[in-house]
């Protein structure tokens, strides 16, 4: 009986381990491009990073002249993304900026604005307006930046980044976090041209790796967590063991008879 209950054992063991194959984005891939350690001069220049408006991007664009009695009421020229709250963006909010870069607005008709900062576009949009206005006041918001987190998180899909930039631990935090199969030692931030990208990879289990990477991401940024290597293993066997507990249980009495008889024996 004992050896009947191992054979069972072992063969649901083994069944567990060749229950699934998964395609796993190898360690070893992309190993000249990937990054470890980032220099303390492009760590200063990640963290006062502004995206610039780029060919794709959609923007919110407000206009608003300022009368020039006492009051100073303000006067509404132009206002893009009429009167939403962007709880949750469906992608056709804004103003879509084309690939010659440019918007078509009021008075001011067509005007390029990519390549600049939210701040530098409003700057230049005001200077445009005072030709036709005393006190114009322009307001420029990007709104698709965003950012994507694939691979062992519980929700992985896009993430919104309110900000400007994101930390890793807040696109992973807004991606209900790491699942339990991944591995922790090989998380990838991967950035810029797909067919030449920066691969940076950060071992969230040492500290001293982390400090000398950098955990601060930028819209269109692709995090991606890979999974263990045991992670086919690992699901099989919880796969299997629900059924291992049943027949566990099933099999208890036979395997207490078979000790008893040996005991009396």
């Amino acid at each position: 009986m004992r050896n009947f209950l191992l054979t069972l054992f072992l063969a649901l063991f083994i069944s567990a381990c060749a229950v699934k194959d998964f395609q796993r984005f190898d360690k070893n891939d992309h190993k000249g491009s990937e990054v470890k350690e980032v220099p303390e001069s492009v760590y200063k220049q990640e963290r006062v990073f502004e995206w610039k408006i780029q060919q794709g991007d959609r923007v919110e664009i407000t206009a608003f002249n300022q009368s020039s009695n006492s009051g100073g009421q303000l006067s509404e020229l132009l206002n893009s993304g009429g009167q939403r709250v962007y709880t949750q963006r469906i992608g056709d909010e804004g103003m879509l900026i084309g690939a010659d870069g440019m918007v078509n607005l009021p008075l001011i008709g067509n005007i390029k604005i990519s390549g600049l900062t939210e701040k530098q576009a409003s700057e230049k949009l005001i200077e445009e307006y005072k030709q036709y206005l005393r006190n114009p006041y322009v307001a420029v918001k990007i709104l698709n930046q965003r950012l994507f987190v694939l691979g062992e998180v519980r929700k992985p899909g896009v993430v919104l980044v309110t900000n400007g930039t994101m930390s890793l631990f807040e696109a992973l935090a807004s991606s209900g976090d790491i699942s339990d199969y991944a591995d922790r030692t090989a998380i990838r931030v991967i950035r810029g041209d797909m067919r030449q990208p920066e691969v940076r990879t950060i071992d969230m289990t040492d500290f001293a790796s982390m400090t000398a990477s950098s955990l601060i991401l930028r819209p269109n940024d692709v995090v991606y967590v890979a999974s263990r290597d045991d992670r086919a293993s690992m699901i099989g066997f919880d796969e299997e063991l629900p059924w291992a507990r049943f027949l566990a249980t099933l099999l208890q009495p036979f395997s207490t008879a078979a000790v008893v008889y040996g005991v009396t024996k």
